[in-house]
């Protein structure tokens, strides 16, 4: 193996050991501990947390991470206490704090935060972030007011454009039949906002509320003390027990046609044209579309229409003309009119924007129909927003004189870890539902889709620029890696299974493309890509689109964040895509119906060649699979993609 892409490198694109995940048991409560977080509280099948941690978000909701030393577990096997130091550093921002966790016998967890600011700066929040799963969608709970005044409540099914609760003191839901659980916040006034508007899989209660104005500076010598307390109501001896472990995950591929693949594109890459070496490739993914962002208020943006179509041309696609309208769109559009009479680019539609606003207003839409229309008369107008949902959900467009709404996602506008952004896959499919109550039935596109935030819409200030030797924020050297294929398959799944028209994804070239550049990455900035090579994420694509006018077949799994994929039935065969949502080895038992099968493995013990020789690793289809009664079974290693075609 070349020594410079190991295998974390290749299995998440950094050499740094992924944070220990630890089982612990307080009586009838099982959770996970991992780097200062609890995760995963139920009582037995009963999910009551997905995760409680602190969180410091400086004047511009950027997280700043912890750094943590003196860690003590103390595990007792049915009860554990937990102590260790925290440190947030960064730029001018030094808050620390001492943290104690306690789980005991009776089912009562706490978990205490007592800090100090260190150093004066501005804040938007610090503090706990309690957050209940999506999964309690529709489940009644109460709520209980700093007042002391209890509020009967449910957890919302469609995701909410504002906070369902606030001047929360504590709140209550039920686990099992008798058996209810309470978090309980103390500290600070917390209220909850659906973090389903991000493709979190949660609800968020969070402090200090909205509607006290922030940033808010905080002076050195502030103490800040916090305490999350999580008790049962009505368990007994033997309630809550676990289920048995099964084995490994089970997977089953279903029967009926479940719709078709949206449309599948990819962005137009930052960082410069396609390299010849690379144009075959790209050809090869069966791309239905390249996005092409025009401000028109930029005195550039003629040169990167000129190389958008180029490129679109040479792939043999037409673009998504992201349209960015300025401070006198009439002006604008009657210019870029000329441009494109000049040119006269095949168009595969047209997403209307106007910078400065949240989501694209009625009138704006009608403008550019006006003046682009007759150039591509088949081409259908689009509007929504160029951020996230969370934007198109609060600033609702009028659908009048729209052909399809947009949105864009991506899973680290909270958090950062593995664990979080595999669990925002399934959310990608809740926004789709939830959208359909507002825009009927009219075609959604979600476009463009980033592993990260490719600008912040909730800046109060402006962003810092990168230190040398890093990386920019819109960038993450999880691209080039394994991870990046799996998260790929599983937003695919969601996104297709949910019916959306067009997705988009990523760019062409690049740190945020499928494929490198033929120069590579500058030796002192931490993405370890090898020039001229290309991502794991690209033979995901291409496995997909050589099978793009396929029917999509539901897929349903035992445990979604472990285990998840895609199939997809042409001519009575099946391509069916399966990913490994974790660091850890998988044992999957596959029932498809098929009677023979070809397995072919993309994993750290093949995916360096498949990297720097993707001709040669398309060509092998993988080992005979017995299919024994329409059933397969096999390990996935961390973060592999396996792609079985049976018949």
């Amino acid at each position: 193996m070349n020594p410079s892409l190991s295998p974390n490198l290749l299995r998440y694109g950094s050499e740094d050991d992924l944070p220990e995940q630890i089982p612990l048991h307080a009586g009838p409560l099982s959770l996970i501990y991992t780097g200062g977080d609890l995760r995963y509280i139920r009582a037995g099948d009963g999910p009551i947390l997905h995760r409680l941690y602190v969180a410091v978000r400086d004047h511009n909701w950027d997280t700043i991470p912890a750094e943590l030393t003196e860690l003590v577990i103390d595990d007792r096997g049915d009860s554990f206490r937990i102590s260790f130091r925290a440190r947030h550093k960064r730029g001018n921002i030094d808050f620390a704090w001492d943290g104690s966790i306690s789980g005991d016998t009776d089912g009562t967890l706490r978990f205490e935060l007592d800090g100090e600011v260190l150093s004066n700066f501005r804040r938007n929040r610090i503090g706990f972030c309690v957050l209940h799963p999506a999964a309690l969608a529709g489940l009644a709970c109460t709520v209980e007011q700093t007042d002391g005044t209890l509020t009967p409540g449910t957890f919302p099914e469609a995701i909410v454009p504002h906070q369902p609760f606030f001047d929360m003191r504590a709140i209550s839901h039920e686990v099992a039949p008798g058996v209810s659980a309470t978090v309980r916040m103390e500290g600070d006034t917390f209220e909850m906002e659906d973090q389903r508007n991000w493709t979190d899989d949660s609800y968020k209660t969070y402090s200090t509320p909205l509607a006290i104005p922030f940033p808010v500076e905080v002076k050195a010598g502030e103490r800040i003390r916090q305490v999350v307390t999580i008790s049962l109501d009505g368990i007994h001896s033997g309630d809550a027990e676990g289920a048995e472990e099964s084995g490994g995950v089970r997977v089953e591929v279903g029967g009926s046609d479940g719709g078709r693949l949206p449309a599948i594109g990819l962005g137009v890459s930052s960082v410069g044209p396609i390299p010849e070496g690379q144009i075959g490739r790209l050809q090869n993914l069966h791309l239905a579309h390249l996005r092409a962002d025009l401000r028109l208020d930029d005195p550039d943006y003629a040169a990167q229409l000129e190389r958008a179509q180029a490129e679109a041309e040479l792939l043999g696609v037409g673009l998504e003309m992201a349209i960015h309208l300025g401070e006198d769109p009439a002006g604008e559009l009657a210019v870029l009119r000329g441009l494109l009479e000049k040119r006269r680019p095949i168009v595969a539609r047209w997403l209307i924007f106007r910078q400065g606003e949240a989501s694209t207003r009625a009138d704006w839409a009608a403008l550019a129909r006006t003046h682009l229309s007759d150039l591509a008369p088949t081409a259908p107008f689009g509007g929504g927003t160029n951020a996230y949902f969370t934007e198109l959900n609060r600033n609702r467009p009028s659908t009048d004189g729209l052909n399809l709404v947009c949105y864009s996602v991506n899973p680290q506008v909270h958090a950062f870890d593995n664990l979080s952004l595999m669990e925002t896959l399934e959310t990608q499919a809740a926004t789709v539902h939830s959208a359909r109550g507002f825009v009927g039935a009219l075609p959604i596109a979600v476009t463009p889709i980033t592993l990260r935030a490719r600008f912040n819409p909730n800046a109060t200030g402006p962003e810092a620029n990168s230190a040398p030797g890093t990386l920019p924020p819109s960038v993450d050297p999880r691209q080039m890696s394994l991870f990046a294929a799996a998260w790929t398959l599983g937003s695919l799944k969601y996104l297709a299974e949910s019916g959306v028209a067009s997705a988009t994804y990523f760019e062409t070239v690049g740190w945020r493309g499928v494929v490198e550049s033929a120069e590579g990455s500058p030796a002192n900035v931490p993405f370890p890509s090898l020039p001229g090579g290309v991502f794991p994420v690209y033979h995901l694509l291409a496995d997909v689109g050589e099978w793009a006018d396929a029917a999509l077949l539901p897929v349903a799994t035992t445990d979604r964040l472990t285990v998840d994929g895609l199939a997809l039935e042409r001519e009575g065969a099946q391509r069916i895509l399966l990913a490994n949502l974790t660091n850890e080895e998988q044992r999957v038992t596959l029932r498809h119906g098929g009677a023979s099968g070809w397995l072919r493995m993309l994993d750290e013990t093949n995916a360096l060649a498949a990297i720097e020789q993707p001709e040669l690793f398309r060509k092998h289809r993988g080992r005979r699979i017995p299919c024994t009664g329409g059933v397969s079974e096999f390990v996935l290693l961390p973060y592999a993609v396996a792609r079985l075609d049976v018949w």
